[in-house]
């Protein structure tokens, strides 16, 4: 003799099934609201730069605003470790750097998030060349002119980054020790305003990913890039191995989410964010700014971020970087 099932658990499925519903709709609908790209760092400086690049053709693509939130600070610790406690729903990006998702951890003994496990990589960007730049002012027309000089007055002369452990500040501590010299490092809270002084000439140097503008400006003078050959946008400046100081430095961008974001959202905006890639005009704007477009699945950016995870362990070591 069969019976009818029991109204408690019939109502049960219909529940569930109605709930298994909704989430399948609720994916599918995804973006219903403005999506937002933190910037863990000052505004001005290359990672904003790509990020309001990015901004205004990924909203056509999603069909919501997108804007950019920056929030620098620690080397781009403060913003990060704000990000990681973000919904993993696909409303708050990350605009990750090499800095923040690779050198940081060998830097400070507290970060605050774990650079593998609180992140959902999205996918790769591009990789930007160091560029070492002084004033426009400057009586400095080459590297061999700031080493004799550094030299000459060890401690004189300053470089600016965008905080500890940030591209430009590696950038400066691998120079200073390629070259054999002392020069000091001042910390920004993102390489726009270091920028900014140092084009008012209230530092000396900077080793930077981000100032092609200035340099066509007239406002900077570029001196050696930090790539194994010469930049298609800057081809009359020397490598700095042809300059007489061999060293390599360079920062990689990319969008993650919190952990354990869901497997469509991550697919839809790593299918949105390469096709971006591929429009000429973008490639043309971050070739511009001397960038190497990357792109890939999101399963490859995972791989790639933990090999350089691994990778800038050995770089902060030899870079003689205190640990905070």
């Amino acid at each position: 003799m069969t019976h009818a099932p029991h109204p408690f658990t019939r109502r049960n499925a219909l529940v569930a099934a109605a709930l298994c519903a909704l989430s399948g709709l609720s994916w599918a609908a995804y973006p219903d609201k403005p999506i937002k790209i933190m910037v863990p760092w000052a505004a001005g400086g290359a990672t904003d730069q790509i990020a309001r690049m990015l901004a205004q053709p990924l909203s056509q693509a999603m069909g919501v605003p997108v804007v950019v939130d920056n929030k620098g600070g620690a080397g781009g610790v403060i913003g990060t470790q704000t990000f990681v406690k973000e919904k993993a729903d696909g409303y708050v990006l990350l605009l990750a750097t090499s800095s923040t998702n690779a050198a940081a951890p060998h830097l400070y003994s507290k970060l605050g998030f774990d650079p593998a496990a609180d992140f959902s990589p999205v996918v790769a960007l591009c990789e930007i060349p160091n560029v070492m730049v002084v004033p426009a002012k400057s009586p400095w027309n080459s590297l061999k002119d700031i080493v004799s000089a550094a030299k000459q007055a060890p401690g004189k002369f300053t470089y600016g980054s965008a905080g500890i452990g940030g591209s430009q500040h590696l950038a400066g501590a691998q120079f200073k020790t390629a070259a054999n010299i002392d020069i000091q490092h001042v910390p920004y809270k993102g390489s726009g305003p270091a920028a900014q002084d140092l084009i008012a000439g209230h530092l000396d140097l900077m080793i930077d990913t981000g100032s092609l503008g200035s340099i066509r400006g007239g406002l900077l003078k570029p001196i050696a890039v930090a790539s194994s050959k010469r930049l298609t946008a800057l081809p009359q400046v020397p490598t700095f191995n042809e300059a007489g100081t061999p060293m390599l430095a360079s920062a990689w961008y990319g969008v993650m989410l919190p952990a354990r974001a869901p497997a469509e959202v991550v697919e839809r905006l790593n299918t949105e964010l390469n096709k971006l890639l591929k429009q000429p005009d973008i490639r043309q704007r971050l070739s511009d700014m001397g960038a190497e477009v990357m792109g890939g699945t999101s399963s490859e950016f995972a791989k790639f971020t933990l090999s350089e995870i691994k990778r800038y362990e050995g770089i902060v070591k030899d870079s003689g970087a205190p640990k905070e």
